[in-house]
């Protein structure tokens, strides 16, 4: 990794991994449907339900960071240490409402592999990504960012 660059060098844009996470999954569910939950459950609302929640919880978060005046896309530069909206609870809300979408997609299609696709998304995010940002938000913050870092979980 290059000190000197001004972004976190992540190992792929995390939309990307979502969106191949996704695909993997349904492309190995029409290939093997692996379902997984009790027949008459009613799946699509509650997976839905799930998915809503996560896409509200990644909007918000990309408003509060967006209204901060900093970017969003791992390949721009951070601008500030966002503490607010729900930079309050989890250091990761972006991720965090990408791993609830694809459980509440996994849910709603009643898809085995979506939720075995989970793994390897979050392994993905968690050391090719979460790990570089934090290494970069480090250097470039010091104090400011490890006092966030000592408030605020990485998860919940």
């Amino acid at each position: 990794m290059d000190d000197t660059a001004d972004t976190a060098q992540v190992v792929v844009r995390p939309p990307l991994a979502w969106a191949l996470a996704v695909v993997a999954g349904l492309a190995l569910h029409w290939l093997v449907p692996l379902p997984f939950l009790p027949a008459g459950l009613p799946v699509g609302w509650l997976g839905a339900a799930i998915f809503v929640l996560a896409l509200a919880l990644f909007a918000w978060a990309i408003v509060t960071v967006t209204r901060s005046g900093s970017n969003v896309p791992t390949n721009r530069p951070t601008t500030a240490i966002v503490e607010s909206g729900p930079y309050r609870f989890t250091r990761n809300p972006i991720y965090l409402g990408m791993v609830l979408g694809l459980i509440g997609l996994a849910i709603a299609l009643d898809n085995l592999w979506l939720l075995i696709a989970l793994a390897p998304f979050a392994l993905v995010i968690r050391y090719g990504v979460v790990a570089r940002e934090e290494a970069y938000l480090e250097r470039k913050f010091g104090d400011v960012y490890r006092g966030y870092r000592s408030r605020v979980r990485r998860w919940l």
